[in-house]
């Protein structure tokens, strides 16, 4: 999971996540940027990833989840979407987001051309009810904090839909 100093101390608790791009460029600004992270979030919860809460933003994401190997369905996750989506800008001609991302890659990152996500996720374990409402309501009012909707059920790519009832994009567990 990249250089960070954060760890996941328990992998099989529910963590708070924050996926950014590099350099904060925003990326996930058509549909089918962000299809890319919703394939892939399916296909982990296919093989036992448990999303609580989740929102897509412009250039990153908020996640609650829980696995029994979250490092590695974390490192998993950032790695294939990450090959995705550097194909998808060059096969759709985004040279000026493709060139931000050599520019700003890490000099450690010497095996590629282009780095997609900042290292790190900083985990954060949740430690109980209340820290998973204030987390969850967090992921939640980011749009809307952001000025992009009035209403979190608003925003397309959020679990807010899923919490008030409706049908969102991804199945949540809002058990916990």
């Amino acid at each position: 999971m990249g250089r960070s100093r954060y760890k996941i101390t328990d992998p099989q608790a529910p963590h708070f996540i924050t996926l950014t791009v590099l350099h904060w460029i925003p990326v996930f600004t058509r549909p089918a940027s962000v299809d890319i992270l919703l394939d892939s979030l399916r296909h982990l919860m296919a093989e036992g990833l448990t999303i609580y809460a989740y929102v897509i933003l412009e250039n990153h994401c908020h996640l609650v989840v829980q696995s029994p190997s979250l490092d590695r369905d974390i490192a998993r996750f950032k790695s294939f979407t990450a090959k995705q989506l550097i194909s998808w800008l060059d096969d759709n001609h985004v040279k000026q987001v493709l060139e931000q991302l050599a520019f700003y890659k890490k000099a450690h990152k010497g095996d590629r051309t282009y780095q997609f996500w900042q290292e790190g996720v900083h985990p954060v374990m949740i430690q109980g009810d209340e820290m998973m409402r204030q987390k969850v309501e967090y992921i939640h009012q980011n749009p809307v904090k952001r000025g992009y909707v009035d209403e979190a059920v608003h925003w397309r790519y959020s679990s807010a839909r899923n919490y008030a009832g409706g049908e969102g994009l991804l199945e949540v567990c809002r058990q916990w």
